[in-house]
């Protein structure tokens, strides 16, 4: 099997970090440029780990990047706990960490913003402040990465915190775990740990936010008002964590954007721990202490991954198990049994979201397609469902197909989550995200096409943070228009909001049973009624999900 190898070389490293060798030729305008740090007049500031200093942006941010929050998980702390971590002295907080282990991206994918180094040691957080400190609290934004739990890194600009700080809040994210070093759960490892094991990146999560409730007044934000949110498998994330005990009292309110589920089936121990030992014997050691001295790119090099242009056909590790301590049982199961941290909750998806791949319906282009595709998902149903979801030609099975899709996916599991939470007597506010951006012309990416991709999988995410322009930081992507920028601010206050209030506001008002509503980001902004006739109707007749297919290209965050 093709060895990838993502850990960067001294010599790549030192070259990378190296100021370019300029020549007569070059004029001051092509001459690349790095940030200096910029000092900040009130530092350092004191955390229970030690004293750091960070830099100012442009005078209205102070940033405090790449802070330990855990003692690097290498040697005997690969698959363990998260340690405490201290140190002596100032440490300078003016660049991102490392990334955990993972495969590199291409340069040509859309989510491509520079090189990152990737390491073991790599659990580090990242701070953005407003420049004057507040006599109040203010409210906290917390974000947590996707990647399908293989990928992922909070140094990625587009998850980038300044313009939320210049809205008026803190902004913390973080790297976890993620892959066979994030989840791997394993015999030797269970009796090692006293009973479990597994779920190391939930629990790089857990440390992280006590991390954040433990220090963030120091940097202005009051640790009762933090709100998390979470995209793709860090909307997973955030599911775990609410019915998770170790995270009891962290946060006060969660978003799950592309999707809230609290119904996804997770590995048990023993299903996990067989992963494990699958991973042992691919890799021909014969003792756990063997597993943790080999280098990280063999492991890599093992676990399936297709995103970022990797295609390997290997051992699938990546996302939580029922492990008995972060997660003592399936969801449904602790929901029913109350067992759950009782938060207000955003259920968010996009209108061109992954659940369209995975639905029978996704691949509609024809009429007699979008037939077929009745018959199959619903058999003697299928004429009623035609009756309801009608479609005259081509052109309307294809759009009325991938309507049928999202409702079915990710619309149907926002209204089942908010109806969770009506159970347990917790709010839930739902939208739906259906803006496509406005690509430069002629704009093309190795990953999507932006003809066809309308409001994709991720595409909300600059939305809610600000990070609009980094998308034209290497390369000219997006023509954004002053539309963009006031969906964005608009969308970056509701998370403030929600994390000052533990309501997004009063223009956005939460599902009922009586009132069934979501708020629509698109070309223009709404509050409409759910599609309840369609919605009870899919919701009575369940489709079969089709495995994600394989798109070398795609990454998932």
């Amino acid at each position: 099997m093709k060895r990838i190898t993502t850990v960067l070389t001294a010599s790549l490293l030192a070259a990378s970090l190296m100021p370019a060798r300029v020549t007569a030729n070059d004029s001051p305008d092509d001459i690349p440029r790095v940030a200096a740090m910029q000092p900040i007049p009130s530092d350092p500031v004191a955390t229970t780990s030690g004293a750091i200093a960070g830099t100012r942006i442009d005078g209205e941010v102070r940033a405090y990047l790449g802070i330990p929050y855990a003692a690097p998980p290498v040697g005997a702390l690969r698959w363990a706990a998260p340690r405490p971590v201290a140190w002596q002295g100032v440490r300078n907080a003016d660049r991102t960490g490392p990334e955990c282990i993972q495969v590199l991206r291409p340069h040509d994918i859309n989510h491509y913003f520079g090189e990152e180094a990737t390491s073991e040691d790599c659990l580090t957080l990242n701070i953005w402040t407003p420049s004057a400190k507040p006599a109040a609290g203010l409210p906290v934004v917390v974000f947590i990465y996707g990647g399908g739990f293989t990928i992922g890194s909070s140094g990625m600009p587009n998850y980038g915190g300044a313009a939320v700080a210049r809205r008026g809040a803190v902004f913390v994210n973080f790297n976890y775990r993620v892959g066979a070093f994030g989840f791997m759960a394993h015999p030797e490892l269970t009796r090692e740990q006293g009973g479990h094991s597994g779920n190391y990146g939930l629990m790089d999560q857990i440390t992280a936010l006590r991390w954040v409730r433990a220090n963030i007044a120091a940097f202005g934000g009051d640790p009762d008002k933090v709100t998390i949110i979470g995209q793709s498998a860090g909307a997973l994330s955030v599911a775990s964590l609410i019915f998770s005990p170790e995270a009891k009292g962290l946060f006060r309110s969660a978003t799950m954007t592309s999707w809230c589920n609290y119904h996804d089936a997770m590995p048990t121990l023993a299903e996990a721990e067989a992963t494990g030992l699958a991973v042992q014997h691919r890799l021909k050691e014969d003792s756990l202490a063997a597993l943790r001295n080999i280098p990280a790119d063999r492991i890599l090099a093992i676990q399936s991954e297709s995103q970022l242009g990797a295609n390997v056909a290997g051992i699938r590790i990546g996302g939580p198990i029922v492990d008995g301590l972060v997660l003592a049982g399936q969801k449904p199961a602790l929901l029913a049994a109350g067992q759950v941290n009782r938060v207000p909750v955003i259920a968010s998806s996009n209108t061109d979201d992954i659940d369209i791949p995975i639905s029978p319906f996704g691949h509609v282009a024809t009429l007699d397609q979008y037939r077929d595709a009745a018959r199959t998902a619903f058999g003697a149903d299928a004429a009623a469902f035609l009756r309801l979801f009608p479609a005259k030609d081509d052109a309307g099975a294809q759009a009325m197909a991938r309507n049928v899709a999202h409702l079915a996916g990710f619309e149907l599991a926002s209204r089942q989550c908010a109806r969770d939470q009506a159970s347990i007597g917790q709010p839930a506010y739902i939208d739906q995200f259906a803006r496509r951006h406005p690509y430069a012309p002629g704009m093309r990416f190795a990953d999507q096409d932006p003809a066809t991709v309308g409001a994709y999988h991720t595409g909300d995410v600059p939305y809610w943070l600000g990070t609009l322009d980094v998308y034209n930081s290497r390369r000219r992507t997006r023509d954004w228009t002053p539309y963009d920028r006031q969906l964005s601010a608009t969308m970056m206050d509701h998370l403030i909001a929600f994390a000052r209030d533990g309501d997004p506001g009063a223009d956005w008002p939460a599902w009922s049973p009586s009132r069934e509503s979501e708020t629509w980001f698109g070309d223009g902004i709404a509050v409409r009624p759910l599609d309840v006739r369609r919605l009870d109707w899919l919701a009575a007749h369940p489709m079969v999900r089709q495995p994600l297919p394989p798109r070398p290209g795609s990454p998932r965050d």
